[in-house]
């Protein structure tokens, strides 16, 4: 759900790509001593199906891996805190505390936008890799709360809400240019093509350091301490991110590489 905000707050920020393929490669990385290996593989949070891309080295990790790490575990059945339909707090009931209006707005753009092309929560890679790991026993857990991120987001700087369309710049409407930047970064995302997402992130960073702070930077603060923490117990592990997090100059990767833990590329 991330990268649909992410792709609303940047819809006309990012730059037209190439066709997507249809055996896609999304980009996975490896970190790893002797007797631990952690995959890092960047996900796209909402699909259209389209695509054969868990398959090949990248099926080949999941299914080394004893367990299955994704940044929250998101509730499948009952109230959907991140897929709100009213935007009252009562879909919220569960975890005390109600999204900001900018974060609503903006949801229910990306959902829009992102259902016009038939991309869905359901084929995300986050979903569909859970599923994977539920049916063959794996431990799955995240890397924080549902309620860690609903507190993000309500604290998110009205900077990130949808855009209003504008006759002087020629603009569709804000929809038309969501669907468009979504379906440019799910067709990247499908070619492991990080450039993408650097460019997306520089842009937010300098529309809103704020949010990018917020979303990235000390996310991937943490979670660089959570890896550093797992490599010390034996083990495969498979986490899954959103691929932004693995991109540009405050990455995952470079906080890694900041602890000593030096990253390579698998696929």
């Amino acid at each position: 759900m991330i990268n649909l905000l992410l792709a609303a707050s940047m819809s006309a920020a990012i730059p037209a790509v190439a066709p997507e393929p249809v055996d896609a490669r999304p980009a996975m990385f490896m970190v790893r001593d002797q007797d631990t290996t952690i995959y890092l593989f960047g996900t796209f949070h909402a699909l259209d199906g389209q695509s054969d891309w868990f398959n090949g080295d990248l099926r080949d990790a999941f299914e080394s891996s004893q367990e299955l790490v994704l940044e929250t575990i998101v509730p499948e059945h009952g109230p959907q805190p991140l897929l709100p339909a009213s935007g009252t707090r009562q879909s919220f009931a569960s975890y005390s505390v109600a999204p900001s209006a900018s974060f609503l707005a903006t949801t229910r753009l990306a959902l829009s936008a992102g259902q016009s092309r038939g991309m869905s929560v359901g084929n995300g890679a986050d979903m569909v890799l859970r599923h994977a790991a539920e049916s063959e026993g794996k431990d799955v857990e995240g890397l924080e709360t549902l309620e860690l991120q609903l507190r993000m987001f309500d604290r998110m700087p009205s900077a990130v809400a949808p855009r209003p369309a504008s006759a002087s710049t020629g603009s569709a409407g804000p929809v038309a240019d969501l669907t468009n930047a979504m379906s440019d970064m799910q067709s990247a995302w499908k070619r492991g093509d990080q450039s993408v997402f650097v460019h997306m992130l520089d842009q937010l960073r300098q529309a809103s350091p704020d949010t990018y702070r917020m979303m990235f930077t000390e996310r991937n603060e943490r979670w660089a301490d959570w890896v550093r923490a797992r490599m010390q117990a034996p083990g495969t592990v498979f986490v899954a991110v959103g691929a932004g997090h693995l991109a540009g100059p405050d990455s995952l990767l470079v906080r890694l590489a900041e602890r000593g833990i030096p990253s390579q590329r698998v696929n």
